[in-house]
């Protein structure tokens, strides 16, 4: 068990050029916390992020992985993700989200207003609620705490922004990153280099204004690593589903890589030949957006493990670190 205590002056808006603040042997369980994208510094409806916030995204980590090596898979079982405050924040922004001019979508009507929503998040009672701003309209909605942001240090030496999602990580923006979940990650450095954070209270598929219920969270994640295994793009296992998730604009091209990658992942796996998994895929796959506002967008496909018996994906690294996860609540250690 590896308890990182967060450190707000350690945190981090980039992936890939900072050095580890700690190191998690494969096999262990990290416990630490995480901040909301706007670092906490938004608490109010009058706390416009524009005038509060000189950036935004904040990760936790990064955190070296012994033995981690190029051509190896990352996998991350996040076995407790809760909200660490009874509150969580929302926004629209100028030239910002699924539905406003931007700088590559240029139009000639005046951008969005920058407004601010507070939510109370009421873990006990499992609700996060919504007011209208511009009326007495309030209505409680199921709370469904997720990480926004998961990923590793990327190929070539590059750094990243955080909010950019791509064939390491970062800002997916998927709902499907909830408790119970397993991230599958290719390494691209020695040590992998893996950071989290951007906790939502829930999102919408698609997140559509850009931000989220966002707020802090605990978090409690089993790390494994998958030796010379090579996973070309994020992918996702819960108990129900595997899931692809593409990154690019356009939204298409997104949905494109999602879709390829879970063929080949299911092809992989069944040994289908490529077409016989595409009809396969098409007949009984889902694909939903994560995000349609960020730098690239991301869509994810899946499909239902009952439809795959007696198959495992990673030799069932997802089952190995959802009982070592599931060990550390009952022993009372995480």
């Amino acid at each position: 068990m590896i308890r990182y205590e967060l450190d707000d002056k350690l945190l981090r808006y980039t992936f890939g050029e900072h050095p580890p603040v700690a190191s998690v042997e494969p096999g262990s369980v990290l416990v630490t916390s995480t901040q909301d994208c706007f670092a906490g510094l938004v608490r109010g409806v009058d706390d416009l992020p524009s005038r509060v916030c000189s950036a935004f995204n904040p990760v936790t980590g990064p955190f070296h992985v012994p033995g981690a090596e190029p051509g190896d898979t990352l996998a991350l079982h996040f076995g407790r993700i809760a909200p660490a405050r009874d509150w969580g924040m929302s926004a629209t922004f100028p030239h910002f989200g699924a539905l406003t001019a931007t700088h590559t979508t240029a139009m000639l009507h005046p951008p969005l207003e920058e407004r601010v929503w507070r939510y109370d998040i009421d873990a006990a009672a499992g609700t996060v609620t919504y007011r209208a701003r511009r009326s007495e309209f309030a209505v409680a909605l199921p709370l469904d705490p997720m990480l926004g942001t998961v990923g590793v240090a990327p190929a070539g030496g590059e750094a990243r922004a955080t909010i950019v999602p791509d064939m390491h990580g970062g800002n997916l923006d998927t709902p499907e990153i909830r408790p119970g979940t397993t991230v599958y990650l290719g390494v691209n450095v020695p040590g992998a280099l893996f950071a989290f954070g951007d906790g939502h209270a829930r999102q919408g598929q698609g997140e559509v204004c850009g931000v989220a219920v966002e707020t802090a969270m605990h978090v409690t994640v089993a790390v494994g690593l998958i030796k010379n295994a090579p996973t070309p793009w994020p992918r996702i296992e819960t108990d129900e589903r595997l899931i692809s998730i593409g990154a690019a604009r356009p939204l298409e091209d997104a949905f494109r890589i999602s879709q390829t990658d879970l063929i080949g992942w299911v092809s992989d796996l069944t040994g289908l030949e490529t077409l016989d998994a595409y009809q396969l895929i098409s007949q009984a796959g889902t694909a939903a957006p994560g995000n349609v506002c960020d730098p690239n967008y991301t869509m994810h496909a899946a499909i239902a493990k009952a439809l795959l018996p007696q198959l495992t994906a990673y030799a069932g690294t997802h089952d190995r670190l959802r009982s070592l996860t599931r060990e550390s609540f009952r022993v009372g250690t995480a």
